[in-house]
């Protein structure tokens, strides 16, 4: 495994956080993902869904700002 992957979780304790975040925002975007790989996933809706994340991220480290 090739540890300088952009897409790993640097507090291991928070993957399953994480993972339930990813599935939430995909329900709401309309994007049906299963447990496990989901290579058949179009750019368009992989990257709709890591962009909320990131989106929602944002939004939630700046109200904590406050």
């Amino acid at each position: 495994m090739n540890g300088n992957r952009s897409n790993r979780v640097e507090v291991p304790e928070a993957k399953a956080a994480m993972d339930r975040f990813k599935t939430e925002v995909a329900s709401e975007l309309g994007v049906n993902l299963k447990e496990g790989y989901n290579g058949d996933l179009t750019s368009r809706e992989a990257g709709s869904i890591g962009g909320e994340m990131v989106r929602r991220m944002i939004k939630r480290a700046e109200e904590d700002m406050k």
